[in-house]
């Protein structure tokens, strides 16, 4: 069973058509519940960074970290908008919430390296590149998920 929708603006200008056939649904939106939390933390993200101060106590290094705390959030928060899955929006959560609590902790705002040489994780089982890639990416902290992606 295949159901064509059809849009257009006030104007008759523009016109989306979308297809939806059997099997296929629409993308779900988040619940209530996660998009309070979701809003509730960019709060916080945003709060942490009106109130930041350096560790070095230098005015220029309080406002660098302070403009790398806010551009971080908008470009993770906005790369993130369209995410409809559950399980990726906890994970993104999960990440945000880890980075907050690391950032307080070390007064560091910057996400903190994890020190692996290239082929510094020894397989199980087999030499191949493909593994020792497996392992780097399973080892990676929850807070640097998203670090790769978007540096």
């Amino acid at each position: 069973m295949s159901v064509f929708l059809q849009w257009t603006n006030l104007h008759g200008a523009v016109t989306i058509s979308v297809l939806f056939t059997a099997g296929f649904s629409p993308p779900r939106k988040m619940t209530t519940a996660t998009r309070q939390e979701v809003l509730g933390l960019y709060r916080t993200i945003f709060r942490l960074a009106r109130k930041w101060q350096a560790a070095s106590g230098q005015m220029e290094d309080t406002i660098k970290e302070k403009q790398y705390i806010l551009h971080e959030a908008r470009t993770l928060f906005q790369k993130n908008r369209n995410l409809t899955d559950p399980d990726l929006i906890k994970q993104c959560i999960d990440e945000c919430t880890a980075r907050i609590e690391i950032g307080l902790h070390y007064q560091i705002p910057y996400p903190r390296p994890i020190h692996l040489p290239p082929m510094g994780l020894t397989p199980l089982r087999g030499r191949r590149l493909r593994t020792q890639e497996k392992l780097r990416k399973l080892s990676k902290p929850v807070y640097l998920k998203s670090h790769d992606e978007v540096s």
